[in-house]
């Protein structure tokens, strides 16, 4: 079998994804976590939190409800409907450190929450760190020059 004949017959066998329900499922629930972000972030403004800190409390309670969710499995349903909108934002971020620590709860607290915690969050924290390093280096390097 040529590649030019596998192409076509993995072409020909593979499901044809919905694309327009998969984008439009991703934008209304990617749209509705950054809509309640907002109206967190206006409420805390609301009871006197300086913006700022009305921002931070609004990501917090952000992060808080999607590690519930996911503790409840209903995170995950969620993600099988909207795919990517529910990755892209802080939740999803906050959904890659709770779910392992769900999956291997029964392996204890050290070696499975623990442990485990940040297998997938990990190398994202690393990288965003020496991004930001790497970035403030350019930027203060911008400013002396």
């Amino acid at each position: 079998m040529t590649e030019k004949e596998y192409a076509k017959l993995v072409s020909e066998r593979s499901p044809k994804s919905p694309i327009w329900r998969d984008c439009l499922g991703a934008f209304s629930v990617g749209g509705g976590i950054c809509v309640l972000g907002q109206a967190l972030m206006e409420m805390y403004a609301a009871l006197s939190l300086e913006r700022t800190q009305a921002a931070t409390a609004g990501s917090m309670t952000l992060v808080v409800l999607s590690a519930l969710l996911t503790g409840l499995s209903v995170y995950d349903d969620i993600a099988r409907f909207a795919g990517a909108g529910t990755l892209v934002p802080i939740t999803g971020f906050a959904n890659a450190i709770a779910a392992p620590a769900v999956e291997f709860k029964t392996e204890g607290f050290i070696l499975g929450v623990g442990a485990k915690m940040f297998t997938i969050a990990g190398p994202v924290i690393v990288y965003g760190t020496v991004a930001g390093v790497v970035y403030g280096l350019i930027c203060w390097l911008w400013t002396i020059l």
